[in-house]
């Protein structure tokens, strides 16, 4: 994740690994030990579901520690759904091997595996998820006291998901939405026309009353946090724009000026992000490109 504030994340032995956590109504949290400047304090694994039946959002990486957490956290129930938002590798790797201890489908977010000889800074995609089932677009999964609607909030990936419990007004952002940074946008399959299109479909959510993220801490004031990142976006391709004007025309020069004090473990990301972005003013004619050189293009 491309990050502002140089978070990352807290502690190790100060944080509820392996633990499942109320955080929600219907919800517990499960989180995984894989902090990174990119993951902040590890993925977020939740549990859906307080009776007999429960459904897993985001399993995350495939570590023993975690699984065993995860299936202590069902215990008696009985499990669904296994649910992915999207195919990083911090998010649904454990999908497989839970599924062979529970035998619970895989439901969620579609294959997708993709080779980039860029500089890639957020996780590569799982090669071994493999759903038993594909949601579409407000397609539901329903257990005992809950049901689950799929959004779909394609830009961070193709194919990312978010779902939302019907019953409360809670929202599972994956990777899309987050309260601690913002969400790289890596292309070719990351797409910040893609990414904007969705913020605002759940800007115009009005139902959902809190948000759930794969990573940091929930966000209860969900639309104004949304608000804010549709105007950052857009501050962001404007100071892009004046990047050109001043005559730095390649996006590592635009980076180093626009991102100071940025970790410098972050900067492949940031340098993703605005590519994204050069790609979609490049879609709306306010810029072309000349090898690796952009330019504002005449009116």
């Amino acid at each position: 994740m491309e990050n502002d504030a140089k978070a990352d994340g807290t502690a190790a032995d100060t944080l509820p690994y392996a633990l499942a956590e109320p955080v929600a109504p219907l919800v517990r949290r499960v989180l995984a030990r894989n902090p990174s400047p990119f993951t902040y304090t590890g993925t977020q694994t939740y549990i859906v579901g307080a009776g007999s039946e429960v459904a897993v959002i985001d399993p995350g990486p495939a570590e023993p520690e975690h699984l065993d957490a995860i299936v202590a956290a069902i215990g008696d129930a009985r499990l669904v759904a296994i649910c992915c938002t999207h195919t990083h590798r911090d998010h649904s790797p454990a999908a497989t091997p839970l599924k062979a201890r529970t035998g619970a489908p895989i439901i969620g977010c579609a294959a997708l595996t993709l080779t980039d000889t860029g500089p890639r800074a957020d996780a590569s995609f799982d090669a071994t998820y493999s759903p038993d089932r594909v949601l579409g677009d407000g397609e539901a999964l329903t257990g005992e006291g809950w049901t689950l609607t799929a959004i779909e909030t394609p830009g961070h990936t193709s194919n990312h998901l978010c779902f939302a419990i019907e019953e409360t007004g809670a929202l599972f952002t994956g990777d899309h939405v987050m309260g601690w940074s913002t969400s790289v946008v890596s292309p070719p399959d990351g797409d910040m026309t893609d990414y904007l299109r969705s913020l605002e479909r759940l800007y115009e959510r009005k139902q959902d009353t809190v948000y759930l993220p794969a990573h940091g801490p929930l966000v209860d004031r969900p639309h104004r946090l949304v608000r804010g990142m549709i105007g950052h976006r857009r501050s962001r391709e404007r100071q892009i724009q004046r990047q050109i004007e001043e005559g730095r025309t390649r996006i590592p020069e635009m980076v180093a000026r626009m991102y100071k004090g940025l970790d410098e473990r972050l900067f492949p990301a940031a340098q993703r992000s605005v590519l994204a972005h050069l790609i979609d003013l490049e879609r709306r004619a306010l810029v072309e490109r000349f090898g690796e050189d952009w330019h504002l293009r005449e009116a």
